[in-house]
């Protein structure tokens, strides 16, 4: 087996040290209020889990339209900027940092959960061939309008609103959600970006609202404290290239050469794991980007540890086993038994399932 004791050396992080390597992936959990705002459970929740060397905020939107899923959290307005300065203070009051995930889901949405019953929007009116969690329980997306030179504007506008939000709110930093079939994703990919325009065509022009956004937040918060998170291998949300290696080969480059936090990648989803394929695209593509790189999907504590053995990773996050362990990382330490995960609990609900998992020594 193969020794751990690497998990736990401290790292750099942009500007910011880390104490351990073991992080806590963004988590959607469907409990905020009905407008956006984080419900007052969270703060106990993130507090538990303040012992990850970093916590990546469940994917919040950037905006009204960014909203995808019932019961997820913005960070675009007064109230929202109120309750998550409470949840980042119960973070750093348990010594802990936390960084939230900027999220515009695009397409994967539905009309009852956008105001005034308007369309999704996205790179292109294709409708995706996915569902979203509404009030009436899963139903398929909405067929979406394609943004215009005008929407795309405010897009970027929305992203930067957000991300002044969230440095008001006192998060240590923020991570543009690049992957998963969602907004920013939906123009990278030509299997959903089909425009015509400077926005579409070429892997360059594909790129450019990603370009756009990054250039927009890098004026409110230093390269340091900014990062993104892709998933090459189009798993989720309907998404789909006609030559992945080509874009993704670019977007590395593009990301290496703006010299930010880090560049997060979802190498697996749950049941995917053990791939050929996949991995040694994702192998190839490592080859391009130089700086800190955070590996996510399918890892525990072995393979986690030789992952930054091997050096194709400086740390990884972990999903599910953060949710049914609140103290991961000295369980993982320790070589403790983990709880056992409730996931008819993961999505929506009270404290039961959410921050109601036990410690070790409590």
């Amino acid at each position: 087996m193969t020794p751990i004791s690497n998990l736990f050396t401290p790292v750099k992080l942009g500007d910011l040290e880390l104490p351990n390597r073991v992080l806590m992936a963004p988590l959607t959990r469907n409990r905020s209020q009905s407008d956006g705002t984080p419900s007052s459970m969270a703060e106990l929740y993130y507090n538990q889990r303040a012992s990850a060397g970093l916590i990546f905020s469940e994917a919040t939107q950037v905006s009204d339209l960014g909203k995808g899923y019932l019961d997820t959290p913005g960070i675009y307005t007064d109230d929202h900027v109120t309750g998550w300065s409470k949840i980042t203070d119960a973070v750093h009051s348990g010594g802990g940092r936390i960084f939230c995930q900027l999220w515009h889901v695009g397409r994967i949405s539905h009309v009852s959960l956008l105001p005034e019953g308007k369309s999704p929007v996205s790179a292109s009116d294709l409708q995706a061939d996915a569902q979203t969690f509404t009030e009436n329980g899963f139903e398929q997306c909405s067929k979406p309008e394609a943004l215009t030179s005008e929407g795309i504007a405010q897009i970027i506008k929305d992203y930067a609103h957000a991300a002044k939000c969230a440095k008001e709110a006192g998060f240590d930093g923020i991570e543009l959600h690049a992957a998963n079939g969602y907004l920013l994703d939906q123009f990278l990919q030509d299997g959903v970006n089909t425009r015509t325009d400077s926005y579409g065509g070429s892997i360059g022009n594909r790129m450019r609202l990603l370009e756009e956004i990054l250039d927009a937040v890098e004026a409110v918060w230093p390269k340091g404290r900014i990062g993104v998170r892709l998933s090459p291998l189009g798993q989720a949300g309907d998404i789909s290239d006609s030559n992945s290696e080509a874009l993704f080969t670019e977007v590395y480059k593009m990301l290496d050469a703006r010299a930010l936090a880090y560049l997060h990648v979802v190498e697996a989803f749950p049941g995917s794991e053990g791939e050929d394929e996949g991995r040694e695209l994702l192998a190839r593509l490592k080859q391009h980007y130089t700086g800190f790189f955070i590996a996510n999907g399918g890892y525990d504590a072995s393979s986690a540890s030789e992952a930054i053995l091997e050096e194709r990773a400086h740390a990884v996050t972990f999903g599910r086993p953060f949710i049914a362990n609140p103290d991961l990382p000295d369980r993982m330490r320790t070589g403790a038994d983990m709880n056992k995960q409730d996931q008819d609990t993961f999505y929506g609900g009270d404290e039961k399932g959410y921050t109601d998992y036990p410690f070790l020594n409590r």
